[in-house]
């Protein structure tokens, strides 16, 4: 009988050609895994050309997940398993398999032609690039012919099910269930019975492979996580974003305008909330990024929630229209997923460098709100933070996700509507003698948010400077100046409204590291490890951008030096020195278009400390 280990954590990488289907084998399998019990966290990495020639090293495509009995923080740094379907994954994901790691590779693909493709000097199946790791060979393209021996579809897209024998073989090595995949082949591929059947004979297929060779030693057990009682399901960071959208039209009662123009990493949240016409969210593709936040801008001019999302370029496009914001001081979510710039940059490769963009990339004087989710889960939580500012405060606010956050996935636990917090929204109903738009609530400084055509409230708007109070267009000198001290004092306010910032370990000592957005795994895991190790270390993550919250001075005070890993070249390094006087700073910037790895960021700690 074949023996069983029981291990802690596994991470496995599925990497292949762009059409191999290396997306949806890792959702499978991610899915099973989260409906076993299992913490889970993913990488997905999709290559950056619509359609790179077949078998080149631009049209690799992977996913790689992390499932474990314990609670973890990142997609993991290396796999322990990779599985490739050709000589190109091999190339690209080769250097990060653990040494002595399993590597299930497609023999099958190993053609001269295939690796002249890949730029392979030499098959790497004959000589000694792969003595480092445990190598198994499977045929899996003549295994799934074989399989499909009789099936429905046509022959030209038999080859297309081997990403199902690889998912089935897997399943069987973790002990996996089939069940969620079955349900799921046959419920996409309901009109098409051919295609489902094909799916699920290779899926099979591939399962019980696994039972019968004799080359594989062992199977592996990875029992379920310790987790509070709830109902969990797996999400990404889009998702959450799309749910939480539709939880804050719920809590304010208003319709949400979600203004967007495609674009790579966000378009996934205009999918999403399409979906859901049932509830209060109207969902606009617009012909371009200025029309969309228009559109946006319009809903809340009208007395409803615009929100509008992009990437960095779509920033740059949409400022001149945030900034009308700014000025009519109407609430405004302009979301941004961030990508590898500049110009078109990186589209699916992620980065955090759009922070200072966020922050100063408008003319004049014209402070905003800034927040940055830090877990996938969490983008559901903070893009309603969002709303919540945005009305409380009448100002644009951003939401700085990223592509890391944006397609990876995580156990999220549903929480219950009437537990969260209700965001009241009280519109003007009529004026004592003439209507002054721009008289202030005294603890918020926000202006009424009068919605057109309530008679009495007739009122001027524009992007020509205000008359305090009367809100009429106003070239004063001393109005302008006390205009513009009042907008910048309404976003510093909203520190009185946040939480205070949180230190992860001890509260003074050698050494912070201070982090924001979609660092926080990494940087968690990281000082996690040195703790337990004994080192010295304590970690804060920021999720409030501007305003910073109220303590995070005194914390970054009480410590000899702050670290702060960015995936850019020092954006809030920047804001903290430029912020806090006499706090020593250093920043650790790497733009790969990749998340940090765990042992990076422990060997940059550890230099410092």
């Amino acid at each position: 009988m074949r023996k069983e280990k029981e291990v802690d954590a596994v991470t496995i990488r599925f990497a292949g050609d762009s059409g191999d289907g290396m997306q949806l084998t890792g959702d499978q399998f991610t899915d099973t895994s989260a409906l076993m019990g299992n913490d889970i966290a993913t990488l997905p990495d999709f290559p950056a050309e619509i359609r790179a020639p077949q078998g080149t090293l631009p049209g690799v495509s992977s996913f790689q997940i992390q499932f474990s009995k314990n609670d973890i923080y990142t997609a993991g740094d290396a796999p322990d398993v990779l599985v490739v379907m050709n000589p190109a994954a091999l190339k690209v994901n080769l250097n990060d398999l653990v040494k002595g790691g399993l590597l299930v590779l497609n023999s099958d693909s190993f053609s001269d032609d295939n690796l002249k493709k890949a730029g392979w000097k030499s098959n790497p199946l004959a000589d000694s690039s792969l003595k480092d790791y445990s190598v198994l060979q499977v045929p899996l393209s003549s295994l799934t012919r074989n399989a499909l021996t009789g099936s429905k579809i046509k022959y030209s897209e038999v080859d297309r099910c081997k990403n199902f024998f690889a998912l089935g073989l897997m399943f069987w090595m973790y002990g996996r269930s089939l069940d969620h995949t079955v349900q799921w082949v046959n419920e996409k591929f309901a009109k098409k019975p051919e295609v489902a059947e094909a799916n699920l004979m290779a899926l099979k297929a591939g399962y019980h492979y696994g039972d019968i060779t004799e080359t594989i030693p062992s199977r592996y057990v990875v029992k379920k996580a310790d987790i509070s009682p709830g109902t969990y399901r797996k999400i990404t960071g889009n998702e959450a974003t799309a749910l939480g959208i539709l939880a804050a039209s719920e809590l304010t009662g208003k319709t949400v305008l979600y203004g967007s123009y495609p674009i790579t990493p966000a378009s996934d949240i205009l999918h999403e909330l399409s979906r859901h016409k049932n509830f209060k969210v109207k969902t606009f593709q617009a012909e371009d990024e200025i029309a969309a936040c228009g559109a946006a801008l319009g809903a809340s001019f009208g007395g409803q929630i615009g929100v509008t999302a992009t990437s960095g370029p779509g920033v740059c496009l949409k400022s001149e229209m945030i900034n009308l914001a700014v000025m009519a001081e109407l609430p405004l979510v302009i979301l941004d997923v961030q990508r590898g710039g500049p110009s078109t940059g990186l589209p699916t490769k992620t980065e955090q460098a759009d922070l200072l963009q966020a922050m100063f990339g408008r003319n004049g004087d014209s402070p905003v709100a800034i927040l940055a989710p830090s877990t996938p889960a969490n983008c559901f939580d903070f893009i309603i933070e969002a709303v919540r500012l945005a009305t409380q405060y009448m100002t644009p606010v951003f939401f700085l996700s990223d592509g890391y956050l944006a397609n990876g996935a995580e156990p999220w636990k549903l929480p219950e509507m009437d537990k969260l917090p209700k965001i009241k929204i009280e519109h003007p109903k009529t004026s004592d003698g003439p209507f002054l738009p721009f008289v202030r609530d005294e603890k918020t400084l926000a202006r009424p948010w009068a919605v057109p055509g309530t008679p009495g409230l007739e009122h001027r708007i524009g992007g020509i400077e205000k008359a305090d109070r009367t809100g009429g267009v106003s070239y004063d000198p001393e109005n302008h100046h006390r205009m513009t001290v009042l907008r910048r004092e309404k976003i510093r306010r909203i520190a009185e409204t946040i939480p205070p910032a949180e230190v992860f370990g001890e509260k003074k000592g050698k050494l912070l590291v201070l982090g924001w957005g979609g660092t926080y795994g990494t940087i968690r895991a990281a000082v996690d490890e040195l703790q337990k190790e004994g080192k010295k270390v304590s970690a804060c993550h920021l999720n409030y951008l501007n305003p910073f919250p109220k303590n995070l001075g005194a914390i970054l005070k009480s410590f000899e030096t702050i670290l702060i890993p960015e995936i850019n070249m020092g954006n809030l390094l920047f804001l903290v020195r430029a912020e806090f006087e006499g706090v020593h700073a250093a920043g650790y910037n790497r733009v790969t278009g990749q998340p940090f790895k765990i042992r990076e960021i422990k060997e940059v700690i550890e230099k410092h400390l």
